[in-house]
C-alpha cells in the first residue's frame, strides 16, 4: 500500500463557446473543470497502475468535492484516509501554450486543502503502508504546513517517504520550499527541472543534487520533459530517455512520472525502509517505466494517466 498526502484540485480550462450560425455570440469563455492536484493525480495513476493506494486529503463537500470523489473511486483510490471538510474546494484556472505546457492562476485561499490539523493527521492509519508520498502544496501552504511535515516525519519510522516539491511561485515563496530540511525526512526526491530553474537558478544540477544528498535524500529523480530524466543515487548518476508522442498536453505528466516510479519500486519490493536494496540500474529502469507513464499522459486532455493494460509489459 502506497499513501499520498497533499491536495486534489479542481483544474478549469478556459474554452470559447462555439458561435451559432446567424445569431451574434456573447463574449464569454467556459471553463471545463477536471480533478487535478499534484498528490491526487500521483494517487489516481498509482491505482489505475495497480498498486494498492489510499488517498490521504481534505475534501470539500461543495461539488468540485463530489467529483473528485467520484473521479478518485472510479479509479479504485482508498479514501478512507480522507476527511470531509467544510471549506471549499481550491480552483485552478489553467491556460495551455503552443506547447501544451500549463500555467496556472489559484483560487486557493481557506479552501479545504491547507486547514491539515494535528489532530485530524493523528487519526489517519498506515498500518500496511510502505510508502508515503507528499510534497506539492501540503508542505509549503499555512496552516497545515507543519502538521503535514510533522506527519511525514513520524511516517519515517515505518515507511519510505517520497517528497515531489511540484513548485508553485504564485502561490509560495521559493523560501517556502524546504528542500534541505525535507531531505533529512525524505528518501526519494523527485522534482521537475522547472522547479529547479526556481529553487536553484543557474546551479548545475549534479552540484544541487550532491548538496541535497548531503542533506538526508538517497535518491533523488529529475525529469525534464521530452528530454527524459536524471537519475542520482548516492552521488552515482544516469540518465534515461523520454518516448516521443504526440503532445495534447503536459498536464499531470509529472505526477504520473512519479507515480510509475514508485509502482515499479513497490513491485520490486524496494519499498518501506531506507531503499537498502536499490542500485543505480535499478532505479534507471523504474524510471524508463516512469517515463513510459508521463508519456501516455500527454496524449490525452487533462490529468488523465494510463491503466496498466494500457502500457508495455514491465520488463
Amino acid at each position: 500500500m502506497i499513501a499520498v498526502l497533499g491536495e486534489c484540485v479542481a483544474d478549469a480550462f478556459a474554452e470559447r463557446p462555439p458561435a451559432v450560425r446567424g445569431e451574434r455570440s456573447p463574449v464569454e469563455l467556459a471553463l471545463r473543470v477536471l480533478p487535478g492536484g499534484g498528490p491526487a493525480n500521483t494517487a489516481v495513476a498509482l491505482a489505475r497502475l495497480g498498486t494498492a493506494t489510499r488517498f490521504l486529503g481534505r475534501l470539500s463537500g461543495d461539488v468540485f468535492g463530489s467529483l473528485f470523489r467520484e473521479h478518485l473511486t472510479a479509479s479504485k483510490v482508498d479514501l478512507s484516509g480522507c476527511v470531509d471538510a467544510a471549506e471549499p474546494s481550491t480552483l485552478a484556472v489553467a491556460s495551455l501554450d503552443a506547447g501544451g505546457q500549463a500555467t496556472y492562476g489559484f483560487h486557493a485561499d481557506g479552501t479545504a486543502d491547507w486547514q491539515w490539523t494535528p489532530a485530524e493527521l493523528a487519526a489517519l492509519d498506515l498500518t500496511g503502508v510502505s510508502c508515503l508520498h507528499t510534497g506539492s502544496l501540503a508542505l509549503v501552504r499555512e496552516p497545515g504546513r507543519p502538521a503535514v511535515e510533522a506527519f511525514a516525519a513520524a511516517a519515517r519510522e515505518r515507511a519510505t517517504i517520497s517528497i515531489d516539491p511540484n513548485v508553485r511561485p504564485s502561490l509560495a515563496p521559493r523560501e517556502a520550499y524546504a528542500l534541505t530540511r525535507w531531505c533529512g525526512l525524505a528518501d526519494i526526491l523527485k522534482l521537475s527541472d522547472d522547479d529547479l530553474r526556481v529553487l536553484r537558478p543557474g546551479e548545475p544540477v549534479e552540484r544541487v543534487c550532491d548538496t541535497w544528498h548531503a542533506a538526508g535524500a538517497r535518491l533523488i529523480v529529475v525529469t525534464r520533459g521530452a528530454a527524459g530524466a536524471l537519475v542520482s543515487l548516492d552521488g552515482d548518476r544516469l540518465e534515461v530517455a523520454a518516448p516521443r508522442v504526440a503532445v495534447v498536453d503536459t498536464v499531470g505528466a509529472g505526477d504520473a512520472f512519479t507515480a510509475g516510479f514508485l509502482h515499479r519500486l513497490g513491485g520490486l519490493g524496494l519499498l518501506g525502509g531506507r531503499l537498502d536494496g536499490l542500485d543505480l540500474e535499478t532505479a534507471g529502469r523504474a524510471a524508463e517505466f516512469a517515463a513510459q507513464v508521463a508519456a501516455l499522459t500527454c496524449t490525452v486532455a487533462g490529468a488523465n494517466p494510463p491503466w496498466s493494460h494500457q502500457l508495455q509489459p514491465e520488463r
